[in-house]
């Protein structure tokens, strides 16, 4: 490897020409600034800005403000049971709420499904559930999360919305006013030896922080009428 070539005695006389140069041009600008006379500097205060005129918006009342609302009692914005239902067939949760581990308990592997809630902020779900007239059964669970670090309840939602995807024969069409709301109906039964087949039908959307599911079950097909209008008025609700 070849080494550097030395700098000449050219080359230091004119690079130290070049430092005297600029010395002596910084020290015409000083001089040159020393005779001026001072410039004054722009006040410190400003503009005095002006108010608007006329009062105040009122604040939101309880029914419009729907953080209010889902801050409150959550079971209030579940829809009513109809007139004349009776109860489900298995219990829907105690007095109208679910903690952590009995939701986590309707999902296969529960027990990571209950860390993965708590890791997103499961604050509590409301639920309420009936059979009518045609047999149906039908529950609907309300599920808030505490979104400190994200959209929980929009992934929820999303995730459902996979798993219902997955199904085999499966109708879906989108909930009017929800942005990604979805409803399905499941066209084949679950069959078990012992047992009627059992058709299904489920809703699934978000608002804020809360996020929506509906799941009706009986022996015939769901209709597409039944499951889409439990999931517009419930969302009307939220």
């Amino acid at each position: 490897m070849s080494r550097k070539r030395r700098p000449g005695r050219t080359a230091v006389l004119i690079a130290a020409a070049a430092v005297l140069g600029v010395v002596a041009g910084t020290c015409a600008g000083y001089l040159v600034q020393a005779d001026r006379e001072p410039t004054g500097l722009p006040p410190l205060s400003q503009p005095v800005l002006t108010q608007a005129e006329g009062e105040a918006p009122e604040p939101l009342s309880a029914g419009r403000d729907r953080r209010v609302r889902t801050d409150g009692d959550l079971r209030e914005l579940l829809l009513e049971k109809p007139r004349g239902a009776r109860e489900p067939d298995w219990p829907v949760g105690e007095d109208g709420w679910m903690d952590l581990a009995e939701y986590a308990g309707y999902y296969e592997g529960a027990g990571s499904v209950f860390g993965q809630l708590a890791m997103d902020g499961f604050r509590r779900a409301a639920v309420v559930g009936w059979r009518d007239d045609d047999d149906h059964t039908v529950e609907i669970r309300l599920v808030q999360f505490r979104q400190e670090e994200g959209l929980a309840a929009a992934d929820h939602t999303e995730s459902s919305h996979y798993w219902a995807d997955e199904a085999a024969d499966t109708d879906s069409w989108a909930v009017p006013g929800t942005g990604d709301g979805r409803a399905y109906v499941h066209n084949s039964p679950d069959t078990e030896p012992g047992y009627e087949p059992l058709y299904a039908a489920e809703a699934h959307a978000w608002r804020g922080d809360v996020s929506m599911e509906i799941w009706v079950y009986g022996t015939e097909p769901v209709p597409k009428k039944m499951i889409m209008d439990l999931a517009e008025r419930q969302m009307e609700r939220l």
